[in-house]
């Protein structure tokens, strides 16, 4: 793996079946041996890419009370405001340094999953601004759009019906994080966000062109994920590696913190099914030579366990 592999998004859609076929391939290729791809052309509004920018440094301006008001410890669902070193993605290494604001679908709490899975569905807390909120659901609403198309094409990689993955957000729990990494006050620039995988299926990231994402490659080093302008950086999660048996690859990434005086924004989309979706072993995934290697386990089960170990306020005592 030398480098991070261009996927058309436009070629995925196309009604021209040699050249979707084609690059279905490519994306195929590109899940296997990389873990991640840079997906390009994804129509996604300009207007809506740099609105969510400008939402972004609106809120994190905004002063620490305000911001504090709607913590993130206040949810029992892990939505809202979450400070800088809330979030521990090395779990060896020092805690990262940024701060974030989450969002996913909004169900109220009498809600009968809400009921059931208090943890993992219920209401978003959302800003006072909302200039803020209507930027965020619009993007919310254009990434999710993406996410299913990319998932679409998966499935027909791997040999499945053709809505295999997305017949599994109905009710899904894919979140929306805003990330402020501010420059940090030492000289140690290594620990934006510690080396990790992501939990879920897919991660759609929408970063600044400030730069600091790096993925570790096959022979242990890192590169550095290059800011294409208006591309969005996609990876596999821990999930669709389960899922395919290790046929898709969840990578390792990291983010280095700006340089001094230097403020970087980026806007993952965690891609992440139904709670009580059924992750077993795919057919077209294991054989006699090759046996699943994992036992199913529900979605919602494996994302929970997951943001457990990040979250301290998260630990049962």
């Amino acid at each position: 793996m030398n480098s991070i592999p261009l996927i058309d998004f436009l070629c995925l859609k196309s009604t021209d079946s040699a050249q979707r076929n084609e690059e279905i391939k490519k994306l195929d290729h590109a899940c296997r041996d990389v873990g991640f791809f840079y997906l390009t052309n994804t129509t996604i509004p300009k207007e809506e890419l740099e609105g969510l920018l400008k939402a972004a440094k609106s809120f994190f301006a905004l002063p620490q009370a305000e911001k504090e008001s709607i913590d993130i410890k206040l949810s029992n669902n892990h939505r809202g405001y979450g400070k800088i070193g809330e979030e521990q993605l090395d779990e060896v290494n020092q805690a990262d340094w940024k701060e974030t604001f989450d969002m996913a679908l909004d169900f109220p709490l009498e809600h009968p999953l809400s009921q059931k899975y208090p943890s993992m569905y219920g209401p978003n807390q959302y800003p006072q601004q909302v200039a803020v909120i209507e930027a965020l659901q619009a993007y919310y609403i254009s990434a999710f759009e993406v996410s299913q198309v990319v998932l679409t094409a998966m499935a027909q990689a791997l040999n499945l019906e053709t809505d295999f993955f997305t017949r599994c957000f109905q009710d899904h729990v894919t979140v929306l994080r805003m990330i402020h990494y501010p420059p940090r006050p030492e000289e140690d620039h290594s620990n934006g966000a510690g080396a990790h995988t992501d939990y879920g299926c897919i991660t759609l990231l929408l970063q600044d062109d400030i730069g600091g994402l790096q993925v570790k490659n096959v022979r242990g080093e890192w590169m550095d994920a290059t800011p294409i302008k208006n591309a969005l950086v996609v990876n596999i999660g821990d999930l669709m590696q389960r899922w395919t048996n290790d046929e898709y690859v969840s990578t390792a990434h990291r983010v280095i913190s700006p340089e001094s005086g230097v403020h970087r924004y980026s806007f993952p989309f965690f891609v992440e099914p139904d709670y009580e979706t059924n992750v077993e072993c795919i057919d077209s995934c294991h054989s006699a030579n090759h046996p699943a290697k994992y036992p199913p386990i529900l979605s919602g089960d494996w994302i929970q366990s997951r943001f457990d170990a990040t979250y301290a306020y998260r630990e049962t005592e």
